[in-house]
């Protein structure tokens, strides 16, 4: 089964809630209340979220946090990376792969494939694409196109 942590979805969660208002700042323990998360966890990944670049976070009155860059020029690529690694499904698909069998593979090729479909796919969807989520009729009318293509 390919699943994303459970940290990282929470950090997708806290990243949208600050691509929802990007011209506000909060505070770890505001953002804690908002989203529900736990605010050693809130905090754990915010320092994570901006050591990555994808956050900044200002001191004083009116600090807190807020993205470094708009919604729209994050990808979900880039949320996953900074909360999981470098995207790779199978350990050929990585760039420091360590593989014992890579010379004798036949099925390198065609994981580097499906692991560069994956990525940019979540390359294609921004943060403000996730704050933004589809209704449940979109998402139907999404699923139908999809099996009328396949």
């Amino acid at each position: 089964m390919l699943k994303l942590s459970k940290l990282t979805d929470y950090g997708t969660v806290l990243m949208t809630t600050l691509a929802q208002r990007q011209d506000a700042s909060y505070s770890a323990s505001e953002l804690s209340d908002i989203t529900h998360i736990a605010l050693p966890t809130t905090s754990k990944l915010l320092k994570i979220l901006a050591n990555s670049k994808l956050i900044e976070s200002r001191r004083g009155a009116h600090g807190g946090y807020h993205l470094a860059r708009p919604a729209a020029e994050i990808s979900m690529a880039e949320v996953i990376a900074a909360l999981e690694g470098p995207i790779a499904l199978t350990e050929c698909s990585s760039e420091d792969s360590q593989c014992g069998i890579t010379a004798h593979c036949g099925v390198r090729g065609n994981w580097q494939l499906i692991n560069q479909a994956i990525k940019r796919a979540l390359e294609d969807v921004s943060l403000a694409d996730m704050a933004h989520p589809m209704v449940q009729d979109s998402l139907e009318v999404a699923l139908r196109r999809m099996e009328l293509t396949t």
